[in-house]
C-alpha cells in the first residue's frame, strides 16, 4: 500500500474576498503538473464563502459534481427548475451531463465552508440532474457510508447516483476509534478529514490535508484511526 499526503498549507488557490478557494489539484489559475487529480477525480476544492455571496449562474457539461457542506449552508438553483438548501454535514450531487446552468449561494448570516469534488463520468451525454442527502451523523466509529456512488456494490443503498465507477464515502469517527475499508487492486482512495485528524496505516493526516492511498497490485485493508473526534470524506476511484 502506498500513501502520499497533500498538506493543506501546500494547496494552491486564491482569495477573492467573497471566496477563499484552496485547490487540492490543478484548477482555474492554479497549475501544478504533479497535481492533476487521481484517476477520474479531477477537482477537490476547499471553498470558504462569505455571507450573502456565491457563484452566479454558470454552466457545466459532462462532469459529476459533488458538494459536501462543512459549515453553514449552500443554496442551489438551476435551469432544470431545481432549488434546494444543503446544510452543514449534508451532500448534494449535480450530474452536469449534456449541460446544466446553475448558481450556488451562501444565503446565510454566517460563513459557509464546502468541499467541491469533481469526478469524470463514465461517458458523455448523461441526462443532467441534481439531488441531495443527509450525511450519516449517527455512525460514529463504525464504517464508511456511501454518500454518492456509481458502483454496483452501492446499488441497493441510499447513496446518490453518480455516473462513474467511483464512490464518495463519509463517516463521523469518535476519537480513538478505527474504521476499515477494503481497497481493491487497481483502485485508490483520496481521503480528507473535514474535522479532526486521522492516522491511516501509521501515516498522520491533519484537518483538511489530503491523502492518496493506492493498492499495490492486490486488495488491501485501509485502517483509518481517529486521533480526534473526526468527520471524514473519502473518494474511492478506479485508476484504469
Amino acid at each position: 500500500m502506498t500513501i502520499k499526503t497533500v498538506p493543506f498549507d501546500s494547496l494552491g488557490g486564491e482569495n477573492h474576498g467573497w471566496l477563499n478557494a484552496k485547490h487540492h489539484f490543478s484548477f482555474a489559475n492554479y497549475y501544478d503538473p504533479k497535481r492533476m487529480g487521481v484517476g477520474p477525480l479531477r477537482v477537490w476544492n476547499d471553498d470558504t464563502i462569505q455571507p450573502g455571496t456565491g457563484f452566479p449562474f454558470h454552466s457545466h457539461k459532462d462532469m459529476e459534481i459533488i458538494t459536501f457542506v462543512r459549515e453553514g449552508a449552500i443554496t442551489h438553483e438551476d435551469n432544470l427548475g431545481n432549488k434546494g438548501r444543503t446544510e452543514a454535514g449534508d451532500v448534494q450531487v449535480m450530474s452536469a451531463g449534456t449541460g446544466i446552468t446553475h448558481s450556488e449561494y451562501n444565503r446565510e448570516d454566517e460563513t459557509t465552508r464546502i468541499f467541491q469534488i469533481w469526478i469524470m463520468p463514465d461517458q458523455r451525454g448523461h441526462k443532467p440532474r441534481w439531488d441531495a442527502r443527509q450525511f450519516p451523523k449517527g455512525n460514529a466509529g463504525s464504517e464508511l457510508v456511501a454518500l454518492a456512488s456509481g458502483r454496483k456494490v452501492h446499488a441497493e443503498t441510499d447513496a446518490l447516483l453518480i455516473h462513474t465507477d467511483s464512490a464518495v464515502l463519509g463517516a463521523t469517527i469518535a476519537a480513538g476509534a478505527d474504521v476499515k475499508h477494503k481497497l481493491e487492486s487497481g483502485r485508490a482512495l483520496y481521503i480528507v478529514p473535514a474535522k479532526g485528524a486521522v492516522t491511516i496505516n501509521d501515516t498522520f493526516v491533519d484537518t483538511r490535508d489530503g491523502a492518496v492511498v493506492s493498492a499495490d497490485g492486490k486488495d488491501e485493508v485501509v485502517v483509518i484511526h481517529a486521533d480526534l473526534d473526526t468527520e471524514i470524506v473519502v473518494v474511492d476511484i478506479a485508476l484504469n
